[in-house]
């Protein structure tokens, strides 16, 4: 019989106390700001059962000093991967790609001609597995067309998971993850490996530096602020205050007139000091 927090494997049952739920959670929340609440404790016992199998471990406790004994991150990265929902695909909430290209790069390319710069600064914070910004790659070479070259621009995709951002940089895709891509740029972008995988063609790839960092990191290490920045469907695991704070972080990060683009699940509301609303889930640095 299953306790009401247990997973049974094989000859062994594993269950979650409150307080090993309680230092796995204020774990999480304190490296990585995600906010696990009681309802989650079923979730977070099925998610790591598996890993506890592997380790051969006996308990939670175990798996607890196992992940904040490694110095090199990979268990953590690893705890916060099953914790999170990494489901995406390409052109996923389309209006936002339209506005990048139809609204946001003529703007763009105006003022940077006026001051004479061409180096164009996109950023993908929590990117998964790499649909995203594959795709802001590729509608710039849209955009641009022959004058491409002229440009310095290239996609900058960050997120914690060692796992995803693997995935993100061999850019393999199944076939359904393209299936609301227009044909043109499925076509001109992607190679076919066989009948259920296609992999992004290295110019596109080369336009993407991906890269593991830890949005709760409080002194980002970016030498020069963003005309865009993208961090959708990430600040869902936040509670109100790393939320908060994670959207001022952005907005200092953004040049004068630049835009961030968040969920349509998620906001920060209309009344930001240094964001103004433009259209559901995009704003512009005041």
């Amino acid at each position: 019989m299953l306790d009401c927090y247990g997973v049974f494997i094989f000859d062994a049952i594993y269950t979650i106390t409150d307080e090993e739920f309680t230092k796995i959670r204020d774990l999480i929340y304190s490296k990585v700001g995600i906010n696990l609440t009681e309802i989650k404790k079923q979730l977070l016992v099925v998610r790591l059962q598996k890993i506890l199998r592997r380790l051969q471990m006996s308990n939670f406790s175990e798996y607890y000093d196992y992940v904040i004994g490694d110095t090199s991150g990979e268990a953590l990265s690893e705890l916060v991967t099953l914790i999170s929902t990494n489901y995406t695909y390409f052109y996923r909430e389309e209006k936002h790609f339209d506005f990048f290209k139809n609204v946001l790069m003529p703007e763009l390319q105006k003022k940077m001609q006026r001051v004479g710069e061409s180096q164009i600064r996109v950023w993908c914070a929590g990117c998964s597995t790499g649909e995203e910004a594959y795709l802001l790659a590729i509608l710039m070479r849209e955009y641009f067309g022959p004058e491409y070259s002229k440009w310095d621009a290239g996609v900058l995709a960050t997120d914690i998971s060692t796992r995803v951002l693997e995935i993100a940089q061999s850019g393999i895709y199944g076939m359904e993850s393209l299936k609301k891509l227009p044909k043109y740029i499925s076509n001109a972008y992607f190679r076919t490996i066989d009948e259920d995988q296609v992999t992004v063609i290295d110019a596109v790839k080369n336009d993407v530096l991906f890269r593991r960092y830890n949005l709760m990191n409080e002194n980002p290490p970016f030498k020069k602020k963003f005309h865009t920045i993208f961090c959708r469907n990430v600040m869902i695991y936040f509670d109100y205050e790393t939320k908060n704070k994670l959207v001022d972080r952005f907005a200092t990060l953004l040049v004068s007139g630049g835009y961030f683009f968040i969920g349509h699940s998620e906001t920060i509301g209309k009344e930001h000091p240094d964001l103004e609303y433009i259209m559901p889930a995009v704003y512009r640095r005041r």
